[in-house]
């Protein structure tokens, strides 16, 4: 077979497995999207959603007579005007001077199919100082709302204390939003304290929101601890003032004296490697490794006379598939360390028994098996860590770029392609 047929029967080889992968990664792609809209809800319903715990609000409430005019017209288009008393609402909105929060947050990861779940508990323990610095008017009551984060939630050992005195009993609840009213007397310089303290769960991330918009808050300390390592915050939050690792668990902190801001407090839950996304990503991925694969399997058997036909190119490419599609169909049932070193396994032992026929033992086992387990199962192994597979691929280019040069450096390229006469020697340019 002449070489450049050969190379065009190798590239539709090549062209037909990147198709063969196209279709697996765009089927692995929309199966996890399917799991992900379905189990998503499911487990948000049984567990819990992304809870974003706000800060509670305290105001004072009286009612104040005043002067209400009312205008009316009659047939003849005379104008006039009648005043009447009436009660209106009023309120004072109180600005806690000191606030202490604890958050102990424990992971809990739950897998369905494919996807990982990041789903956690949290202790709660809020304690505020609210001082009443303005004039209290006759009949002025204390208001005080507390809105859950999750509405639909779970709150386990619930207290709500004021001034000492747990009212949780006596609290109103309106759509996850529950308020108290706290008769007088009340008088100016006096301190409400509040302290709230609960049990619930969630999913994915959990904050604290200080203010509703942007606004000041003093003395503030919040305390954070967690059970896992892999800590991260999510945008827009602020980061903690103080850190410190103790074994597999973080202490942090956030410490303020006087801060103005509109941004949250907060952290997001690690997790497992998605394997339906890792699956998508391999089979997106695939023909890199193939590619190499391919030139240096060419290379080689020219090199050494081989006769590989494009025939076993296409079984070679099967080789490299199965390893994807055994991986897709395994990584919702296995772990996906077990799943991927499976799929490596099955894929390596057909390449190899197969290259063993073909070709010989030795180029089976050392030329063409070190070459797919560098290529394949070493760029799918890089998928595993964030950011390290562009420079995975990066790396095996440039080492089998040296390699070849420097197996084919001597190769007289016009005789493999029948352009030169082997006769002809190469003249050098004459001398200027």
């Amino acid at each position: 077979m002449s070489p450049f047929l050969r190379i065009f029967g190798i590239a539709c080889v090549f062209m037909l497995a990147l198709t063969a992968w196209m279709l697996l990664g765009g089927v692995t792609t929309a199966r996890t999207s399917d799991q992900d809209g379905t189990l998503s809800s499911r487990v948000q319903e049984l567990w819990g959603s992304p809870q974003a715990q706000q800060a509670p609000s305290a105001a004072l409430v009286w009612q104040e007579l005043i002067n209400r005019e009312e205008q009316f017209t009659d047939a003849s288009g005379n104008v006039t005007r009648k005043v009447t008393p009436a009660w209106e609402t009023r309120s004072s909105t109180l600005v806690p001077t000191q606030t202490r929060i604890t958050a102990d947050l424990k992971l809990d990861e739950r897998r369905k199919g494919l996807m990982w779940f990041p789903l956690y508990g949290v202790a709660f323990d809020g304690a505020w100082k609210f001082p009443i610095e303005t004039n209290v008017p006759e009949g002025a009551h204390l208001q005080i709302g507390f809105a859950f984060p999750d509405a639909g939630g779970i709150y386990d050992d619930f207290t709500f204390v004021v001034d000492g005195q747990d009212v949780a009993r006596s609290l109103t609840n309106d759509h996850g939003r529950v308020t108290v009213n706290i008769p007088g007397p009340l008088t100016t310089g006096q301190i409400v304290t509040l302290g709230i303290q609960y049990r619930s769960r969630g999913m994915t991330e959990w904050r604290y929101v200080p203010t509703a918009e942007v606004g000041q808050v003093e003395d503030f300390q919040l305390h954070m601890s967690t059970d896992f390592t892999a800590i991260d915050f999510p945008a827009q939050t602020l980061s903690p003032t103080s850190k410190s690792q103790v074994g597999d668990a973080w202490m942090l902190d956030w410490t303020f004296a006087r801060l103005v801001t509109g941004q949250a407090i907060g952290m997001t839950m690690p997790t497992h490697i998605q394997p339906g996304e890792l699956a998508s990503m391999l089979s997106f991925s695939a023909p890199i490794p193939l590619a190499l694969y391919f030139v240096w399997i060419y290379v080689l058997g020219l090199l050494r006379k081989y006769e590989i036909h494009p025939v076993n190119y296409l079984f070679l490419a099967s080789a490299f598939f199965a390893f994807n599609l055994l991986f897709a169909y395994t990584a919702d049932l296995l772990p996906v360390e077990i799943a991927f070193g499976i799929a490596s396994c099955v894929s390596v032992l057909l390449t190899v028994s197969y290259l063993r026929l073909v070709v010989g033992a030795r180029f089976a086992f050392v030329e063409a098996g070190l070459a797919q387990v560098l290529y394949q199962v070493g760029f799918g192994t890089a998928h595993f860590f964030d950011g390290f597979t562009g420079l995975t691929i990066t790396v095996l280019g440039i080492v089998t770029l040296f390699a070849l040069m420097q197996l084919t450096g001597r190769i007289k390229w016009g005789e493999v392609f029948g352009g030169m006469d082997p006769d002809v020697k190469p003249t050098k340019a004459p001398a200027m």
